[in-house]
């Protein structure tokens, strides 16, 4: 590889013929779905009460809830809810698209309170976002394989593991997500050899980040962060070195096979029942289709 800096940014399914229906079904058609849009969604009364309570965490905008909170709402509320019902309602929450959605985009996790107080684990951020796109995927005739390897980018750098580290906690027995997150890596590491690249020229050259960008008409700011970064990931890299059971180092050989929605309810509540499918609050009836 070529120690030259780089100027760059870096950065349907087949489906079968069906014969369309006849005229005479399409108005019969068209009239059952009317009446399907028309009938109005049940909503959980406990989802109802929670919205009422926390209009911050179960309103029109979820954020993640910390591990427990199952726990924290029944010794907050005991004459409120019902152990039981507490649970399938925890459930469907924690299921929904928008509940993943919200821990997809690596949000802190937050008390009844609505105080941030942990990160999300990356393990229940990457469920999460292969999730909504398996959800998406589903309903989309475009190909959303390209943006779901842009989001695990952006995860990957946001975990604060290795590259290696990342892959082996994340590691699926799907294959076509594995070849995605394939993907995901060696962008990253070509990105990154690029940036070692800079490093290595800029520290050879004896100038300062000034003349440096003088001589190969680069920005300063951009020399600057990716120095920065570089000597960032040489630090974590030596301290995992130094140390192979830091909490970066993962131990585990599970893989990231796992059902996102369950993992999700298992960890605001050790004992959440099976469902069915995600009820909303009032202000979120029309996303009911996304659960």
């Amino acid at each position: 590889m070529s120690d030259t800096p780089d100027s760059s940014n870096g950065q349907v399914p087949e489906q079968r013929n069906r014969r369309a229906p006849s005229s005479r079904q399409r108005p019969a058609q068209k009239a059952q779905q009317q009446r399907e849009k028309q009938q109005p969604r049940t909503v959980n009364p406990v989802l109802e009460r929670l919205f009422e309570l926390y209009p911050k965490l179960f309103g029109a905008q979820f954020l993640p809830l910390k591990l427990g909170v199952f726990h924290d709402l029944m010794a907050r509320h005991p004459d409120d809810f019902k152990k039981d019902d507490l649970k399938i309602a925890m459930g469907q929450h924690a299921r929904s698209t928008r509940y993943l959605e919200s821990v997809a985009a690596g949000h802190q996790r937050h008390d009844l309170d609505g105080q941030p107080i942990e990160a999300v684990a990356p393990e229940h951020v990457h469920h999460a976002i292969v999730e909504v796109f398996r959800r998406r995927q589903a309903r989309s005739k475009e190909d959303l394989r390209p943006r779901l390897k842009l989001r695990l980018m952006d995860a990957i750098e946001a975990s604060g593991l290795s590259l290696d580290d990342y892959a082996e906690r994340m590691r699926a027995q799907d294959e076509t997500l594995n070849a995605v997150l394939d993907d995901a890596l060696a962008d990253l590491k070509l990105e990154a050899a690029k940036r070692e690249a800079l490093v290595r020229t800029f520290t050879a050259s004896g100038r300062t980040v000034e003349e440096f960008c003088d001589m190969y008409g680069m920005n300063p700011g951009d020399v600057t962060r990716a120095l920065a970064r570089v000597r960032d990931e040489q630090a974590v890299r030596a301290a995992h070195a130094a140390n192979p059971s830091s909490p970066g180092k993962s131990t585990s050989t599970a893989t990231a096979d796992v059902d996102a929605p369950e993992s999700e309810a298992s960890a605001l509540s050790s004992t959440a029942d099976a469902i069915p499918p995600s009820q909303y609050t009032p202000a979120l009836r029309a996303d009911a289709s996304q659960a």
